[in-house]
């Protein structure tokens, strides 16, 4: 199949690293994840090296983290010239984007709950929370 240990298509890549076959060929094409080699054969072969980069991929877009900014933090890490402090601009950058979500996502859940107490639930023709969707209280 390959010829090191650590080497493995990308079946295994996806296996190893819990990223989806689909999203990691979407990596590929968005220039997050460099093209691997290929086999004789013409299969997507994987180092450890890229599998890391799977890793910190995934690690970060469970954070939140867009591909833009993932780009980013690759770009300081592949120039070798990363600094702690470029690392914490964008950290708190994303941090007061998180809270920001957080503040609006509470808003909504406060909207919700209002219409939800508005509900009687009987069978009344007049629904207020379609009422509140249309506008129309």
């Amino acid at each position: 199949m390959t010829n090191t240990t650590s080497d493995c298509l990308i079946g295994e890549a996806s296996r190893r690293s819990g990223v989806h076959i689909e999203t990691i060929r979407y990596y590929e094409r968005a220039g997050v994840m460099p093209e691997p080699h290929r086999s004789a054969g013409g299969q997507r072969v994987y180092d450890r090296e890229q599998l890391q980069r799977l890793s910190f991929i995934k690690r970060c877009r469970e954070l939140g983290f867009s591909l833009n900014e993932v780009r980013g933090l690759f770009a300081l890490v592949d120039g070798g010239n990363q600094t702690c402090n470029e690392v914490h601009a964008l950290t708190v950058s994303h941090l007061k984007d998180l809270r920001k979500k957080i503040a609006d996502m509470r808003k909504i859940e406060r909207v919700l709950k209002d219409m939800s107490d508005q509900c009687s639930q009987g069978n009344v023709p007049e629904c207020p929370v379609i009422d509140v969707l249309f506008g129309q209280s």
